[in-house]
């Protein structure tokens, strides 16, 4: 017998009898079963292969599992920088603040297929089309009193809005809006993205790529002095 010797005097009986008397230990501790040294003899011990076999085609799985959702979410996330990328460069190539804003449109609704966009500027310009998509409140914030604590928070907002800012936005088509995202755009003003599929945009998604496209509108249109 091996001198097995633990903390006050336990010895390689005393663990065996404990493991007869408690023989689920393993389900608990299935770490313990992948570490032990299995005699090559046949009989009792060929269950406990077996059941190390199992364990091991379990943590497989999961790891397979984990690695495809990794792989899953690094396309995901390189898909969304190529949109990010082809809208900041769009930016970059306008040569005005109309061409600005009407490159924010098109990017958002073709690259991104969003349903509903709102940009929300904070100044005016003569040379602005008149669009559903766009609206222009030189008032600034005080203009929208349900976005007090957006504003002050000047941080992305996901989920389900409530319907006073609906109407705000979205006005005859807020019936339509089942989720959406608000963007800060410095202090410029606000992008709304409305969608149709209540779980599109919801409180726990990422705002890293938002956080970068509001960036890119804002820094776009300080280019424009008012």
């Amino acid at each position: 017998m091996s001198e097995l010797s633990i903390k006050e005097g336990l010895n390689a009986m005393d663990v065996a009898s404990y493991l007869r008397r408690h023989p689920e230990f393993l389900h608990e501790f299935p770490d313990i079963a992948m570490a032990l040294v299995l005699p090559r003899e046949q009989g009792q011990a060929a269950s406990l292969a077996s059941y190390q076999l199992d364990v091991l085609r379990d943590k497989n799985r999961e790891l397979a599992r984990r690695l495809h959702d990794l792989v899953e979410i690094a396309h995901e996330n390189e898909a969304l920088m190529v949109r990010v990328h082809t809208l900041t460069l769009a930016l970059m190539r306008a040569r005005s603040l109309a061409g600005t804003t009407n490159a924010v449109v098109a990017a958002l609704t073709e690259d991104f297929h969003t349903d509903l966009v709102r940009l929300v500027l904070f100044r005016t310009d003569p040379e602005l089309p008149v669009a559903e998509w766009l609206i222009v409140e030189p008032a600034g914030t005080a203009a929208f009193p349900a976005f007090s604590e957006f504003f002050k928070r000047a941080e992305p907002l996901c989920g389900r809005l409530q319907q006073d800012k609906l109407d705000a936005l979205f006005a005859a088509r807020a019936g339509e809006v089942q989720s959406a995202v608000l963007l800060p755009i410095g202090s410029t003003g606000m992008l709304a993205i409305g969608s149709n599929d209540a779980n599109r945009f919801h409180p726990g998604m990422g705002t890293v790529f938002l956080k970068l496209i509001g960036e890119a509108i804002s820094t776009a249109i300080a280019r424009y002095p008012a």
